[in-house]
């Protein structure tokens, strides 16, 4: 049994999250996870709650232990609680193992408590997979040398999409999505003015739970989708032809590995530090230039992911 502490999770009693950028994580890491370990079965647990001391004993006599993915670490981990561990917990893990983890914003360096805490819950012998560069540096900065740079699970699809079968054209429609923790509304307004002056058709997808309560108070009137996974899903699966622009990074990526042209607006360090690493297409919030050229100019598919640092991490357990 292997045990994935896993930020689709709200609560330990299994309620999906209402990000459903971390079910997208989620599928992402579970369907590596079985490629690596086919047999296995996986036992989750939400990075979102504390783990309960009855539910202890599976992470024990699980064979490996995975932190599945997400910005969970930060410089302070005491006071920033994107993964809810204890000090007690992490005594109790020992041997988690990061799996596309990214860093919470960007940050001092990490302080005492956060450096035994991690030093303490992750494992000394695995190498752990980091989504972007700066999530290595930090780690290297309190002295772990056991890291790659993966990018995240949910863009290893990404390595056998072929460039030409990507749109190169603007699509007749367009997929929306804005973030409710994140709001611009003066920006957003006018980035939404300009889907509907380019496109057909505008579609809004709310990924976030409070998503769509804020693009309601901005005064549009577009096509809304469902607030589900499986509304993205269904979405992808028409032949329904559309791009995808917005300000969330998984709904992006994941439009993106649908071979969808895609541009992803950046509103925090996450995506930034992926198009340093990889090249997936972002572009800055109150650049409403190059968005519109972006719509208008042809699609060029260019991302590159570092293949090597995943056939890395994943090789040590293969050979096991």
């Amino acid at each position: 049994m292997i045990t994935v502490l896993d930020p689709g999770l709200e609560n330990n009693r299994c309620t999906p999250s209402s990000n459903l950028g971390d079910l997208i994580i989620q599928e992402s890491v579970k369907r590596e996870l079985r490629n690596i370990f086919p047999i296995s079965e996986i036992f989750s647990l939400s990075t979102q709650d504390f783990i309960e001391p009855e539910k202890i004993k599976f992470v024990r006599n699980s064979s490996h232990v995975f932190v599945g993915g997400t910005n969970l670490l930060s410089s302070k981990m005491r006071d920033y609680k994107q993964w809810k561990i204890s000090f007690i917990d992490a005594i109790q893990i020992q041997k988690a193992v990061l799996f596309g983890v990214g860093w919470w914003q960007y940050q001092d360096k990490p302080d005492l408590y956060t450096s035994l805490l991690l030093k303490t819950a992750l494992s000394s012998k695995y190498i752990h997979s980091v989504r972007d560069g700066y999530t290595q540096r930090k780690l290297e900065e309190i002295g772990f040398r056991n890291v790659v740079n993966t990018s995240c699970p949910t863009m290893w699809p990404l390595a056998t999409v072929k460039p030409e079968s990507f749109p190169v054209k603007k699509s007749e429609n367009v997929l929306l999505t804005l973030t409710d923790y994140n709001k611009n509304p003066s920006l957003d307004k006018k980035l939404i003015s300009l889907l509907t002056q380019k496109y057909k058709t505008v579609y809004f997808w709310p990924q976030g739970r409070g998503d769509l309560d804020y693009f309601s108070h901005l005064g549009f009137s577009v096509k809304i989708l469902e607030h589900s996974f499986e509304a993205l899903k269904v979405f992808l699966s028409s032949t329904l032809n559309f791009d995808y622009i917005g300000t969330r990074l998984h709904g992006g990526i994941y439009c993106l590995c649908a071979s969808r042209r895609s541009l992803i607006i950046e509103i925090d360090n996450r995506s930034k530090e992926l198009s340093e690493d990889t090249s997936l297409p972002t572009v800055k919030r109150n650049d409403l230039e190059y968005i519109e050229h972006w719509i208008e100019s042809s699609f060029e598919f260019k991302v590159t992911l570092d293949l090597d640092a995943i056939k890395l991490w994943k090789s040590q357990f293969l050979r096991l």
